[in-house]
């Protein structure tokens, strides 16, 4: 199979879908790899690093969809690569159909083989390819939540870790799921006092048993959300429901009830975010301010941090693109439930419930 790797375009997203160690295994199986120029180089990737492993380097995003069967990439497709998605070709890449109708009928049109990360599932119904991403975006949630909570950028003032004689700041944390718990631990290494909140009450009995006793948790309900945002500096979105839009749990008239200069940073922003004053950013211009309240909604956090999150991404997808391109996507799905569960949009029918459910759309009839 020829596999095709372009540079990303979205704003300031410098991770790439495949390593060089990912492309030598390819080539270990007789598979051609195409390379954008300048595509792992926001990574710390080089195109001589491509080459030396047995890889193609190309000039052009149109020359590497033009050649490839599939493409491996890392954030969705934008408005300028739609066109260039050639029927039957397969698409692996983070999609999150659910918060973009514009993106779900621009794959519909273009009939490729649309295959998410973010909803291949394993046999305990963990997310495998969205898990290292949901690490990544959960520790650095931490760390912008205590940048904007400075002062010269319009937050509380507060120190998270507080110091002696200070009382240290307090997070508030939705969700207790790999964001959640990842933000946890950032959150509490640093000394602050961590409210974290569920309805899955298996997930909060494992918050209590690994967390030291700063990190205190409650069942999610509206009465506990709104008495908990009146008194905590920083508030962590990390709310998923699988291939779904995210519920707002924070809606606007609850920002009136927040103190002036609290932080909030939204993970769930890709699946339309749990806030509902939530809308994107980019690292370029990643905040700002409604009733006084600092929101953070980057899509894409991972790729401040392109080396270690491309490493990452590469050390869980890589076994899945082995599998699609020894076996193409319809034994490999056949033979991998997993990846089955990952399969969005297939040839212009969405074939993900959840999808159909965002859209009001029709699930194909499977004879």
């Amino acid at each position: 199979m020829i596999v095709g790797v372009p540079k990303e375009v979205k704003n300031n997203e410098s991770r790439v879908g495949m390593t060089p160690a990912g492309v030598f295994e390819l080539l270990k199986y007789k598979h051609s790899v195409y390379v954008q120029t300048g595509a792992g180089a926001g990574s710390g990737f080089f195109d001589k690093d491509y080459q030396q492993v047995g890889a193609t380097i190309v000039d052009s995003m149109e020359q590497v969809y033009a050649l490839s069967d599939m493409i491996v990439k890392v954030k969705e497709p934008i408005a300028l690569e739609y066109d260039l998605i050639k029927e039957g070709q397969i698409v692996f890449t983070y999609f999150h159909f659910a918060s973009s109708e514009t993106l779900t009928r621009a794959m519909i049109k273009q009939k490729g083989i649309c295959i998410a990360y973010e909803t291949v599932e394993d046999e305990d119904g963990g997310l495998p390819l969205l898990t290292p991403m949901s690490e990544v975006a959960g520790r650095m949630a931490i760390q912008q939540g205590a940048k904007y909570l400075e002062k010269p950028v319009k937050g509380r003032g507060v120190l998270l870790g507080g110091v002696p004689g200070v009382a240290p700041g307090r997070v508030l944390i939705l969700g207790a799921g790999i964001v959640g718990i990842q933000a946890a631990k950032m959150a509490a290494g640093l000394g602050a006092h961590v409210t974290i909140l569920d309805v899955n009450m298996k997930r909060l009995r494992y918050v209590n048993d690994v967390m030291p006793p700063h990190v205190v948790t409650e069942f999610s309900n509206e009465y506990n959300i709104r008495k908990h945002i009146k008194n905590h500096d920083l508030i962590v979105g990390g709310v998923l429901l699988k291939g779904a839009k995210a519920p707002n749990l924070i809606t606007r008239d609850m920002l009136k009830e927040m103190r002036p200069g609290t932080v909030i940073v939204d993970v769930a922003v890709d699946q339309g975010g749990c806030v509902e004053t939530t809308k994107p950013t980019t690292h370029e211009d990643p905040i700002y301010i409604v009733d006084d309240v600092v929101h953070y909604s980057v899509a894409n956090m991972p790729g401040a941090v392109p080396y270690t999150s491309t490493m990452a991404l590469t050390n869980v997808t890589l076994p899945y693109v082995l599998k699609l391109a020894n076996n193409g996507w319809q034994s490999a799905c056949r033979m991998d439930k997993s990846l089955e569960k990952g399969l969005n949009i297939v040839e212009g029918e969405v074939v993900y419930k959840e999808i159909v459910e965002s859209f009001a759309l029709e699930m194909p009839v499977l004879v």
